[in-house]
């Protein structure tokens, strides 16, 4: 597996991943958001033998940084990706020095609430009917002070 900054070359296949992993009521990035955020944010990719398997973005211009969106294609899952992907990206804000990392994650999705506590984060608080869909929502985050990593 490779981790790397996303390119705007890599824009039409994270727009197409992108499209396999949410529906709209996941609000779903467009090309043009991908576009943005390859030159503005810091947009990590997977590939494992050259072929995208995930992806990762954190918007860091703002004071806290924030996990806008992760994804891994449904054939890579079980292999460890998210992990890697939120470690790298973490690892990068703690650089940054970034004193929090925070996130969104929709309460039925137990997966992925278990891999943000099993790297740190914790709830904050709970938003009600955050996703279009009406699901709730919890507030998770992360501070570098209370983390080893």
């Amino acid at each position: 597996m490779k981790i790397s900054k996303a390119k705007t070359s890599d824009v039409s296949a994270l727009y197409n991943l992108e499209r396999e992993l949410f529906n709209s009521k996941n609000y779903p990035l467009s090309k043009a958001s991908f576009y943005y955020h390859a030159k503005n944010s810091l947009l990590l990719l997977a590939k494992v033998d050259d072929v995208l398997a995930g992806y990762i973005l954190i918007l860091i211009k703002r004071k806290d940084a924030k996990l806008y969106s992760i994804g891994v294609k449904e054939s890579f899952r079980g292999r460890g990706i998210s992990k890697v992907l939120l470690q790298k990206a973490s690892k990068h804000l703690e650089i940054l020095e970034f004193k929090k990392f925070i996130l969104e994650v929709r309460v039925d999705n137990i997966v992925a609430i278990s891999l943000y506590e099993k790297n740190g984060f914790k709830i904050v608080k709970s938003l009600k009917a955050f996703y279009k869909d009406d699901c709730d929502a919890y507030v998770m985050e992360l501070n570098y002070g209370d983390k080893e990593l």
